[in-house]
């Protein structure tokens, strides 16, 4: 298979992670006989800098002649520091998932055994757990009108849905759950929002054409405590654009690291994978930065061109790297692997599994090799 592939690395540690993420896709496709052709571009606060915008429509354009969207992460300090200013990094990621149509973001929530300590929340809350969150991407709050007076005291940001938005990011979601444990988790605030009753009357709708799956309900302040109590519960939660935002962040210390959670955007045509995580600008350049997140959006990327058993490559490889102790300091303090050195073991574990029984920690922390 052929892909053409639009690399945007974005600000801070995200020119660091994708370039594991490149390796990895490399990797594959020496192995299974892929060409991957990368594109760079500009996004988000390196973008505003060099060109004035968010999102040059050089970028754009190229993101819409692709067939997937390899993104890193986006913010910078100066911007997120300043109330004052008009022009923002992250108006050009939701400018371009509104562009490509990107209307839903998938993100699965799993903990790798040999990390449930690195949670903070109890082995015997999060073992076994293992859940996908469909979070709508280009409706509510996000992208409502946005008001502020003259003087600067009031604001407001309009939540509107519209019965055919929640429609898709709704088939999607059952769609998944046949797939899996056949369990729907709608999260709302029905009790208050009337968009929230909207999204009820909706999804309760769609749900007739799923007899096999299952459907409740939960506000969103009781699904924020019960992902804590019991994730073990959840298979498949669906909700709206703010709350699967602030959720999925949430459900990230289930797996002891937001550095190692993938998304995939989907539209009718387009297709963006991503880490969860932000820019952490205090990372740069530090070799520091956890790289898994980002191989694993590659991975989903490849599933998403129906590559499975590529996809499960990485995924073995990544697993193989933590049952090592190959992770970067945000799981083991005292770990001596750094973020390139992460990215060459996995690309090394994909080009030749079977030399891994002569994996020598010292090389790969001084950046040689890891395979002899």
């Amino acid at each position: 298979m052929n892909l053409k592939i639009a690399v945007l690395s974005g600000d801070g540690i995200g020119p660091e992670v994708i370039l594991q993420a490149k390796k990895a896709l490399y990797a594959i496709g020496v192995v299974y006989n892929h060409e991957f052709v990368f594109e760079d571009a500009l996004i988000g606060a390196v973008a505003i800098d060099k060109t004035g915008s968010p999102l040059p429509e050089q970028t754009l354009n190229l993101c819409i002649n692709t067939d997937a969207v390899l993104f890193g992460a986006i913010g910078d300090p100066k911007y997120d520091n300043d109330p004052e200013a008009k022009v923002r990094p992250e108006q050009g990621l939701l400018r371009l998932r509104k562009e490509l149509g990107l209307f839903a973001n998938i993100r699965p929530i799993k903990p790798y055994p040999t990390l449930l300590d690195a949670s903070p929340l109890k082995k015997e809350i999060i073992e076994g757990a293992d859940f996908i969150i469909f979070r709508e991407l280009t409706g509510g709050s996000y992208f409502g009108e946005k008001k502020l007076n003259e003087s600067g005291t009031i604001a407001s940001d309009l939540c509107e849905y519209s019965e055919e938005e929640i429609k898709r990011i709704t088939h999607l979601a059952f769609k998944s759950a046949q797939n899996r444990r056949k369990k729907v988790t709608m999260v709302d605030k029905a009790n208050v929002l009337e968009t929230s009753r909207l999204w009820r009357r909706v999804v309760k709708t769609v749900s007739e054409n799923y007899p096999d799956v299952a459907l409740d309900f939960l506000f969103v302040d009781n699904a924020a405590m019960q992902i804590i109590l019991n994730p073990r519960q959840f298979d498949v939660i669906l909700t709206e654009n703010l709350f699967g935002d602030i959720l999925s962040d949430e459900a990230s210390v289930i797996t002891g690291s937001i550095g190692l959670l993938a998304s995939a955007s989907l539209g009718t045509s387009n297709a963006l994978f991503e880490p969860i995580h932000g820019s952490y600008p205090q990372a740069k350049g530090k070799n520091i930065a956890n790289p898994v997140a980002s191989i694993l959006s590659a991975a989903m990327l490849l599933e998403h061109f129906g590559l499975y058993e590529e996809a499960k490559k990485i995924y073995d490889g990544v697993e193989i790297a933590i049952g090592y102790g190959v992770v970067t300091t945000d799981l083991n303090p005292d770990s001596k692997y750094g973020t390139n050195e992460i990215g060459e073991f996995i690309s090394n574990f994909i080009l030749s599994k079977d030399d891994l029984m002569y994996f020598n920690s010292s090389n790969v922390t001084i950046g040689q090799s890891t395979i002899f």
